[in-house]
């Protein structure tokens, strides 16, 4: 191996966590740098290997094909490494399964479905970690993640556990006199958000929506824009799936519609999972062939 020919780990590094997230900020987050460093930083590698890694003409930048192609390469390194770090420094069969999901996921679906796990796998300790950010997946880090998308996260294997599309709703009372006619309307009306979370953010910058609108934002935690959605407090985009039997009733109405398919993904690292995280797969995906059946 010709190390000197090898570009500096500070700017693989920080071309990977680009690749992983997607996002110059969140990348910029998980490493504990600001996004225009992660920028530079990829900038100084492109320089390095006279390639374009990032297609920057979109609004929202994404991979090349060659950015594509030494992602694999670069995300599977150091996936390789934490594994081997962890291996040698942790007690595999001492540390519990850890899932990181969206506080709306564990709320609604993940939490009241878990005393079945304890029951069918009381060996089996669980941590949930119900934060809205992405984070890396395996060695120190969560084993599984249950993600709201459509399974195309870098690096990872993706498993769509329950199909669903984002909605924007509001209660009837709220919207009677001065209904929105189109998404980029929203901006005139509070906006219920949740911390942090994706699954509104990424559908309301899709549609135009500013991040400061006349109606301002309200940031929420967990499923409590649900709740303030119903009490006519405002607007908010949700993942359908949560506010279903609202709509049968008339609780809540909805403005509008992904014209995507969108789900909860199971997100896992593209190599060999744990057997404790091969377990806990293995039951979601029963617990989901029960809804759907």
């Amino acid at each position: 191996m010709e190390w000197r020919n090898l570009p500096p780990m500070s700017a693989l590094r920080a071309f990977a966590a680009y690749a992983q997230y997607g996002s110059l900020q969140q990348a910029g987050d998980a490493l504990n740098v600001t996004h225009a460093a992660i920028s530079q930083q990829i900038r100084n590698l492109e320089t390095r290997l006279g390639l374009t890694l990032l297609d920057r003409s979109a609004r929202q930048g994404r991979l090349s094909a060659e950015g594509k192609a030494l992602a694999d390469v670069v995300l599977a390194g150091f996936d390789a490494m934490a594994e081997q770090v962890a291996q040698l420094t942790d007690d595999e069969e001492a540390r519990p399964l850890t899932v990181t999901t969206t506080p709306s996921f564990a709320a609604n679906w993940l939490v009241p479905r878990l005393a079945d796990f304890r029951m069918k796998h009381p060996e089996i300790d669980v941590v949930i970690d119900a934060n809205p950010a992405p984070v890396a997946l395996g060695g120190s880090g969560p084993d599984v993640a249950i993600r709201f998308g459509q399974g195309d996260w870098a690096g990872t294997d993706a498993l769509l556990l329950i199909a669903t599309r984002r909605v924007a709703v509001a209660a009837p009372s709220f919207v009677r006199a001065d209904r929105p006619a189109s998404p980029v309307d929203l901006a005139r009306f509070p906006i219920l958000q949740e911390v942090g979370t994706s699954e509104s953010s990424l559908w309301l910058a899709k549609h135009g929506v500013p991040e400061a609108g006349q109606g301002g934002r309200i940031i929420l935690p967990g499923n409590l824009t649900i709740d303030a959605a119903r009490m006519g407090q405002g607007i908010t985009v949700t993942a359908e799936i949560w506010v279903r039997s609202d709509l049968e009733c008339g609780r809540l109405v909805k403005l509008f519609e992904d014209d995507e398919d969108f789900g909860y993904y199971i997100v896992t690292r593209a190599n060999a999972l744990r057997p404790f995280a091969r377990a806990f797969v293995k039951w979601l995906n029963a617990q989901a062939s029960h809804q759907r059946a």
